[in-house]
């Protein structure tokens, strides 16, 4: 069953700034999301009910999954230094 991926508009604002080859892989690892809201690899974030993150080289996905709307709701895009502040 295929999930619906949505993406906040300050998630899609950084991923614009991006250059080309970290946002295609970016939005692969995203749309990827539909398919599997877990894929391997994914981390819950401790500390915080009902967020996960998937690692894409130095950038981070932090999303949520609403598994009775069969959405996943990408929360925050960035780098690894950044995202979890």
């Amino acid at each position: 069953m295929a999930y619906r991926v949505r993406i906040k508009a300050s998630a899609l604002r950084f991923l614009k700034k991006l250059e080309a080859r970290p946002r295609a892989r970016l939005f692969v690892a995203i749309s990827g999301l539909s398919d599997e809201p877990r894929p391997p690899g994914c981390r819950k974030i401790a500390g915080v009910a009902g967020l996960w993150r998937i690692r894409v080289g130095n950038y981070r996905i932090v999303y949520q999954i609403r598994e009775k709307q069969l959405l996943v709701l990408v929360i925050k895009v960035g780098h690894r230094k950044d995202v979890y502040r």
